[in-house]
């Protein structure tokens, strides 16, 4: 149906050509106002890690999770960070946060970049306005602590105040003057902000009142302007595009009243899965950067997290990040703060920083030219099958067991890839890559076990009886779709690509007739006979099972296999077939 209900007359050839035109003229508006300014962009990013991810977590922050945080936070190179968020009752007078804060001041950290955020008033008065007589709990604790830059918070759509009547757009204008003096009165270099924390909502029922402040404190004198004005969307519910255009409108009122050099700070949550394209819009609109958490774990489901936003800056080519902050420690620092927020390794599927984000990455996949692998620097080390060199051989036994002459023994890597050969040969399929897979081949082709190999090998002896278990699971399965298929193919050891698809790679691969579903089953028949026999399956649950030797059940085994055997298996072929000058298919 047409989007305006209207029919629409049938396209003929010149019409086409009008529609191809009509649409690379949108796509380079595009380029050049939204990509052109993602590019060029100087973004500022304020550290939340400290304060956004144990918001709604199951198990609060202790001291200790704070202070290994804000050291992850360091090793990215941020120094804007905020670091409190102070009891907001008189009933609550501590929380970690002035634990924490004492300890930043024991250590002699230096406070002039740290953040800590504070209401702009302590509630309501009794005549159905708020309260603008009492300071607010937050900001005589930043006094109290030294910490001189404040982020102020407040809402505009709050029904207990009765708008207009009790409490007027110009109670609040002079209420945040009132703020900004109070802070200015202990410190005159002190940076304020100010969140509009239910902006969404305040725009699109009382833009006016919004807009209103926004051209007053841009009218503010210079002393007495704030360094940014911030928003955010609380529930994650607005499109992308209503929120660059809000974001515009704020942007445009502060140009036009002389406040060019204010930054807009965004902080979007996750509920639909629109978060970081939001955040990319608000940004290309005029937002200047954003406060998140390293992070998406948050207050609900998450939020908008910096190590993403800011990697999709630098895969769209922006060097002035690259130059800000120390970009390839984000991953380490993410997965850290996941870590130390819930207990657990991030889901293995979150772009950029979960397990999965670099496998999935690599450009004959088709998911684009960056490589996320290459930028974070994850080795893939040598791979040992019988296509690699004495020289990869060697390689893999000084990464895996150190230097020793053996090691570099001509004689014994030869006969290394001998016996491999023969193996072959000989109908033995065994993998080498892992390292009892590897000590066991140089223990075969005449090399003495080191002391480290022997642990190696002793390890996966104490582990057989487990690893038979897994292994006869994993068969089991394979049986049951074995004896379902049709003909002379029914219970031949073998599985048809479709069988073995739907047992096994369906997970980790999403669509059964994509390119990439088709390496990882070329990775796997090694014999290319259109079939994988169990045999072949074999070698890589050995691998996996040398390799990760505590590995509990089937599904973390299977786990294994794929994300780190075949998969990279795939990226191989690909890095031998450029090496080569072969054209892959994908």
């Amino acid at each position: 149906m047409a989007l305006t209900g209207k029919k629409v007359a049938p396209m003929e050839t010149d019409d086409l050509m009008q529609e191809i035109a009509t649409i690379k003229a949108h796509i380079e508006q595009v380029r050049v106002q939204k990509r052109e300014r993602l590019r060029t962009m100087d973004f500022f990013c304020l550290d939340n890690s400290i304060r956004e991810s144990t918001v709604g977590q199951l198990r609060s922050h202790t001291l200790e999770n704070k202070q290994e945080i804000y050291r992850n936070v360091k090793k990215c190179g941020i120094k804007d960070i905020i670091v409190a968020s102070f009891a907001t009752s008189k009933m609550q007078t501590q929380r970690v946060d002035d634990l924490f804060v004492n300890w930043l001041k024991e250590q002699g950290e230096d406070f002039t970049y740290f953040v800590s955020f504070s209401e702009i008033t302590n509630g309501y008065d009794k005549n159905g306005g708020y309260d603008t007589k009492s300071v607010p709990i937050g900001l005589r604790k930043n006094k109290e602590w030294g910490l001189i830059n404040t982020f102020f918070e407040f809402d505009l759509t709050d029904k207990n105040i009765q708008w207009g009547t009790k409490f007027t757009v110009d109670d609040m204008c002079q209420l945040l003057k009132k703020r900004i003096d109070e802070v200015r009165a202990y410190t005159k270099t002190g940076r304020i902000l100010l969140n509009f924390r239910d902006f969404p909502l305040a725009m699109r029922d009382y833009p006016d009142r919004v807009l209103y402040i926004v051209r007053y404190l841009s009218r503010l004198p210079e002393g007495s302007r704030m360094f940014a004005l911030c928003f955010e969307d609380p529930l994650g519910e607005y499109l992308p595009e209503e929120l660059e255009a809000w974001t515009a409108s704020m942007r445009r009122v502060m140009d036009s009243n002389g406040f060019s050099d204010g930054k807009i700070l965004v902080h979007i949550h996750q509920k639909w899965d629109l978060q970081t394209a939001s955040q990319l819009d608000c940004l290309s609109a005029g937002a200047d950067g954003v406060w998140a958490s390293l992070c998406e774990e948050g207050a609900a489901v998450g939020h908008a997290c910096s190590s993403v936003t800011m990697m999709n800056l630098i895969r769209l080519g922006n060097q002035r990040i690259l130059k800000k902050y120390n970009c390839t420690q984000f991953r380490k620092a993410a997965i850290a703060v996941t870590k130390l927020t819930t207990g657990k390794m991030p889901h293995p599927k979150q772009v950029v920083y979960g397990e999965r984000s670099i496998d999935l990455v690599f450009g004959f996949l088709g998911v684009g030219d960056f490589d996320l692998a290459e930028f974070f620097g994850v080795d893939a080390p040598n791979r040992i099958t019988t296509l690699a060199s004495t020289d990869m051989i060697s390689d893999r036994l000084v990464n895996v067991f150190g230097d020793n002459s053996q090691f570099k023994d001509k004689y014994i890597l030869d006969k290394m890839k001998e016996q491999m050969l023969a193996d072959l040969r000989g109908g033995t399929k065994e993998e080498y890559h892992s390292p009892a897979g590897i000590a066991a081949l140089f223990d075969r082709s005449g090399g003495k076990l080191t002391p480290e190999m022997a642990k190696v090998l002793e390890k996966t002896k104490l582990s057989a009886v487990h690893h038979d278990n897994l292994i006869a699971e994993v068969r089991k399965e394979w049986d049951s779709w074995d004896t379902k298929e049709q003909g002379g193919n029914r219970g031949d050891g073998r599985l048809e690509f479709d069988s073995f698809y739907h047992a096994f790679m369906a997970p980790y691969f999403g669509c059964y007739r994509c390119g990439m579903t088709k390496k990882g089953l070329q990775a796997i028949d090694m014999d290319s006979d259109g079939f994988v026999d169990w045999v072949e399956f074999l070698v890589y649950i050995k691998w996996a099972l040398r390799q990760y030797p505590d590995t509990e059940d089937m599904d973390t085994l299977l786990e294994i296999v794929f994300q780190k055997g075949v998969m990279p298996a795939m990226r191989d072929e690909k890095i031998m077939r450029q090496r080569s000058g072969v054209k892959s298919s994908c």
